[in-house]
């Protein structure tokens, strides 16, 4: 058996690769293990960075067919599949390579294969060899979940998101089971390239976690581009084959059948932990099947970490690597490292109009019984974004009431996963109203129209204190 590693990283995605980076520059010996295909993670594989090319694709395609709003003569506009596909395939294949670079660069032994523990400072290979570790990371992440409690969803051919980024062809029609972030931002996407969608979720809005105000504006986008949206339903059942399928549900308490050509179950996806054996190394899961981990990505077995979608509490990449980067400098004593701030979270839905959200939201401050102040500005009566004809939305500024110092903000409506970074500094730097409105904003921009709310807010902390 070979010399224990310093740290051994299960996963080669946005956590295990970053924390492999940042325990090798402490010159630490580590070892990477990853049996997929493709060593890159979810995100630039099959999750962020080709959904964002086809959906900024789309994007371009439906401002095309508005030309005529704009005054623009635009005769035919429509979705080349062929190209599209070539075209995210060139970029992905791209940040895949560069991935693979940076692994194969010799700073870390590489190991194409499926690691499982065989105690808690042991893992055995698929091929049998066993590798030991100091410390460890779990970055496996997470595969598509199926529902047992959909009734005949298992039984019947679907199509997961992986299958609808590698598309080169414009399906006829399509059912997406969901409402979350993937199932929103893919249903849209395809509605977009010219296929009839009906969207099924079973609770009352889509992006349940997000406010009821900022979904029920991208509910009335989606209806407005046609997709045949249901919320607050119940499966009773699904059926079909190859050749199409029916799902009956109730809605409103009615029964409601729909028909299409291929079902799309975006129902969510669940950590990738079954086939790690961690009884065997002491880890234990949440409730949710994640790696149960403390502030320091630590899990109950003190040298295991885990980071990234596996651990959670959310499947955000930036998350996920600063997971992977708090771990390793944790796990070799690095001094004055902090916990991540997840007051400073930030969450972004690429649907459009998008829907964007940093720190601490209304229904929080609520749920701890805190006093804040807000304030919204809609869209449609801001300058710039009505000669964009975005007129979808609003934003949202939240503050403490004594001194307006930023709590958080929302933002739904064009260009949020941009405009939400305004706040990513003064939030950090605990920033008031005041203090952002003694900077420059420049008109007419989209940014500018954020000036309104924080102006309400700082007009009724004066008034306070008079």
């Amino acid at each position: 058996m070979s010399k224990p590693y310093d740290l051994l990283v299960i996963g080669g995605g946005s956590a295990g690769f970053n924390a492999a980076r940042v325990a090798a520059s402490l010159g630490k010996r580590v070892a990477v293990v990853d049996g997929a295909k493709i060593i890159a993670g979810l995100c630039i594989l099959n999750g962020c960075m080709p959904s964002k090319t086809l959906l900024y694709s789309t994007e371009i395609l439906h401002l095309a067919q508005k030309g005529k709003i704009f005054g623009l003569k635009i005769p035919s506009a429509k979705a080349d599949m062929k190209a599209l596909h070539a075209r995210k395939k060139k970029i992905i294949g791209e940040f895949a390579a560069y991935r693979a670079q940076a692994l194969e660069s010799g700073k870390y032994d590489v190991y194409r294969s499926y690691a499982r523990f065989v105690d808690p400072h042991t893992v055995e290979l698929a091929d049998g060899t066993t590798l030991t570790a100091k410390k460890f990371l779990i970055a496996t992440g997470s595969k598509v979940s199926v529902p047992a409690a959909v009734p005949g969803l298992a039984a019947t051919p679907f199509w997961t998101s992986d299958d609808v980024l590698e598309l080169d062809f414009i399906p006829e029609s399509v059912i997406v089971l969901g409402g979350g972030i993937v199932a929103c931002e893919l249903a849209q996407f395809l509605r977009r390239i010219g296929s009839k969608v009906t969207l099924i979720q079973r609770s009352k809005n889509i992006l349940k976690d997000h406010s009821a105000a900022a979904t029920e504006v991208i509910q009335q986008a989606f209806r407005d581009e046609g997709i045949d949206l249901h919320t607050d339903t119940k499966i009773t059942a699904i059926s079909g084959d190859k050749k199409g399928v029916t799902v009956k549900f109730t809605s409103a308490g009615k029964s409601v059948i729909r028909k299409a050509r291929y079902l799309f179950n975006a129902l969510g996806r669940e950590p990738n932990t079954s086939s790690l054996n961690l009884a065997a190394a002491g880890v234990k899961l949440t409730g949710e099947g994640r790696v149960r981990v403390n502030r320091w990505q630590q899990s109950s077995a003190k040298h295991i970490y885990a980071g990234g979608d596996v651990a959670g509490p959310h499947d955000i990449v930036h998350l996920a690597v600063a997971q992977g980067e708090l771990a390793a400098r944790h796990a070799f004593g690095v001094k004055g490292i902090k916990p991540i701030d997840h007051a400073l979270l930030l969450n972004v839905v690429f649907t459009e109009p998008p829907l964007a959200t940093i720190g601490v939201q209304e229904s929080e401050l609520s749920e701890r019984d805190e006093k804040f102040l807000v304030a919204t500005y809609p869209f449609n009566d801001h300058g710039k974004s009505i000669l964009m004809d975005a007129n979808y939305g609003y934003v949202k500024v939240i503050a403490e009431p004594k001194h307006g110092r930023i709590l958080g903000a929302e933002i739904v409506g064009a260009q949020a996963g941009d405009l939400i970074h305004i706040f990513s500094g003064p939030l950090a730097m605990k920033a008031t109203v005041f203090d952002l409105l003694r900077a420059p904003w420049y008109h007419p921009t989209l940014a500018e129209i954020l000036t309104y709310p924080l102006e309400e807010i700082a007009d009724q902390i004066k008034v306070s204190k008079k």
